[in-house]
């Protein structure tokens, strides 16, 4: 068996140690004779593994008492109509930063519930960097405020922390979450697909903010109500078993790699070693400011974008796959999430280099 270095801005790769332990456990989990993806979700041998799962991920990210964790399905996508069902509460607007493909599409789903207020757009500059705290033209009546710290397709990251003042901020942090400590009570929702830095695609995690459970606009499905969730530990239907699972084991993988501190100092490596190669260079650009770039998606394109094709072949050839640039963007991306090893990004730059050399 050969692994390559799969930079795919998701499904993503998955720590080695996690597979080999799922691997391990596949068949039979903990002498109950069954697989995981065999039991009832709601007998004691699921529930364990469940309950683990959320007081670990509670543990890694310092999440406080106040705030429910649910594992749901939909993908973050769905999160676009659930926020605005849950949060306007009788609200005609919310406020919205648009920097990205993903902000956008957000937005669009928002618009069918609420006026939307764009608080900052940087649509002008191609989506290039992230607009400062000065910037952001916030509303009054606004029922809440949201945000992606991590745009995936433009590698564009916010610096900072938006100040919204006493109005929920609401996060997309599916690109970022669990690559670095963040004070969890600055949010009021923080919400993420699994399959870039928590697991299996088919999981979302929401961290939402006691007091923002329990109000939703008429109309509004039970099952995009947090509230039917949160007063049934996310098991009011059958949730995705094996991805919960999986992602505990990626949970007990962070806490054996020393926590989300060692994590960023990981990341903050990997992503300079990356960008030092870019930046270094007449043959790579990267379009985005470097006060905005991303940890996590890291996109760059050749001087000659001919040379495209066969710098993805010979990439391939050394084991480093899933580099294409998404087609909005064009050129390249290698996404370095917390699964990337730093020896992955090491042979990257050093193909690059290679790369650079016999057709500069």
């Amino acid at each position: 068996m050969a692994r390559v270095f799969n930079f795919s801005a998701g499904p993503a790769m998955l720590p080695q140690a996690v597979i080999e332990r799922a691997q391990q456990e596949l068949l039979e989990w903990n002498g109950s004779g069954m697989s995981v993806m065999e039991m009832s979700h709601r007998g004691k041998e699921y529930m364990s593994i469940a309950e683990k799962a959320e007081a670990d991920l509670r543990e890694v990210m310092n999440i406080p008492a106040n705030y429910k964790v649910l594992f749901l399905q939909g993908g973050a996508s769905s999160q676009f109509a659930m926020v605005p069902m849950n949060l306007l509460r009788g609200a005609g607007k919310a406020d919205y930063l648009l920097t990205g493909d993903w902000s956008k599409k957000a937005i669009a789903e928002a618009k069918r519930y609420c006026q939307v207020n764009l608080a900052a757009d940087t649509s002008e500059g191609n989506f290039t960097r992230a607009p400062a705290q000065s910037e952001l033209t916030l509303s009054a009546d606004a029922a809440y405020v949201h945000y992606c710290p991590n745009e995936t397709i433009r590698g564009v990251e916010f610096p900072y922390i938006p100040e919204v003042g006493d109005k929920p901020l609401v996060a997309d942090m599916s690109s970022t979450i669990l690559s670095r400590e963040i004070d969890v009570s600055r949010f009021g929702i923080i919400y993420a697909g699994a399959q870039k830095n928590i697991g299996p695609a088919g999981l979302t995690i929401v961290i939402v903010r006691e007091d923002l459970i329990g109000e939703t606009i008429a109309g509004t499905p039970t099952m995009f109500d947090y509230k039917t969730h949160a007063d049934n530990g996310s098991m009011y239907n059958t949730p995705t078993t094996y991805s919960w699972y999986v992602a505990g084991l990626v949970f007990e993988w962070i806490k054996e790699q020393g926590g989300l501190g060692k994590i960023a100092e990981v990341n903050a490596r990997k992503a300079d070693k990356l960008y030092a190669a870019i930046d270094g260079s007449d043959f790579y650009a990267n379009p985005v400011e470097v006060s905005a770039r991303s940890w996590m998606n890291v996109p760059f394109t050749l001087a000659n974008a001919e040379l495209d094709a066969p710098f993805l072949a010979g990439a391939k050839e050394r084991g480093l796959v899933t580099l294409k640039g998404h087609r909005s963007v064009g050129g390249m991306r290698a996404s370095i999430y917390n699964a990337m090893p730093e020896e992955g990004v090491d042979a990257l730059v050093a193909f690059m280099a290679e790369f650079e050399k016999s057709h500069a």
